[in-house]
């Protein structure tokens, strides 16, 4: 049997909960761990990194859709 996963987590951006890939969804450091970024925050953030000279935040598709089991990095166990 095939399933999809998904990790739900809070954007540190603003706070909203949401869902993701987590091997695609866009993160920053903070404090030394990565958080993730919400598609409404990447979108909204995106044109002031351009005009401070940095490339956008590509939003892909499948950044914030489930993924296939089989793309975990680590297999589900069943007792």
């Amino acid at each position: 049997m095939t399933g999809y996963a998904f990790v739900i987590g809070v954007c540190v951006g603003c706070r909203a909960v949401f869902t993701f890939n987590p091997h695609r969804v866009p993160s920053v450091l903070v404090k030394g761990v990565r958080e993730p970024i919400c598609r409404h925050c990447v979108e909204a953030v995106n044109p002031t990194r351009v005009a401070n000279g940095l490339d956008p935040i590509v939003v892909f598709p499948d950044r914030y859709e489930p993924i296939p089991e089989e793309g975990l990095s680590c297999p589900a166990t069943v007792p």
